[in-house]
């Protein structure tokens, strides 16, 4: 029914080409802005254009309509977004929503907003939403969603997360 979920997600805020380029086809992009800064569709035409010649896939956060217009591979849906509008819209069979949550009722919340996958966070990152190993492991068992490891995974951790039984995982900073 639906594409295969890319093995690795890379959060991006600006179009750097460099970045883009040091990632294999493995790896997905998905560009945020939460600067308040308008999202022109020049801008998503142009690294679309540029993640398609890359064999990557291409998401944009928090604008479902958008992604759909634009026919990227799909659309991230953050967890502060709790608005049910976009299953009014026809996808494509290929079009892939993936959304993040830090607790069960935000995991409830993208299960009803009928994601593919949900980002879990934070497993390592010491910030107010950190779980730790131990709690990422209960909260994956909440779901039958596919699950993607989210905050502070780097290079050094990335072998910690194969106790948790996750295939994916998501960040900045491991592919910077």
């Amino acid at each position: 029914m639906h594409s295969q979920l890319p093995y690795k997600y890379y959060f991006i805020n600006t179009f750097d080409t460099n970045l883009i380029n040091k990632q294999d086809q493995s790896t997905a992009i998905i560009y945020r802005n939460y600067n308040k800064l308008k999202i022109t569709k020049d801008l998503i035409s142009k690294i679309k254009y540029f993640c398609k010649k890359k064999k990557l896939k291409f998401f944009l956060a928090n604008d479902v309509k958008l992604a759909i217009n634009l026919n990227l591979d799909g659309a991230y849906i953050p967890s502060f977004n709790k608005n049910f509008s976009h299953l009014n819209y026809n996808f494509k069979k290929k079009f892939l929503l993936i959304g993040s949550a830090h607790n069960l009722k935000e995991i409830r919340i993208k299960e009803l907003q009928k994601v593919q996958a949900i980002f879990i966070s934070s497993l390592f990152k010491k910030n107010k939403n950190y779980l730790g190993v131990n709690k990422f492991k209960l909260m994956t068992n909440l779901t039958k969603k596919n699950i993607v490891a989210l905050g502070g995974v780097s290079k050094k951790n990335l072998k910690k997360i194969k106790v948790t039984k996750c295939k994916l995982f998501a960040g900045i900073s491991y592919f910077e």
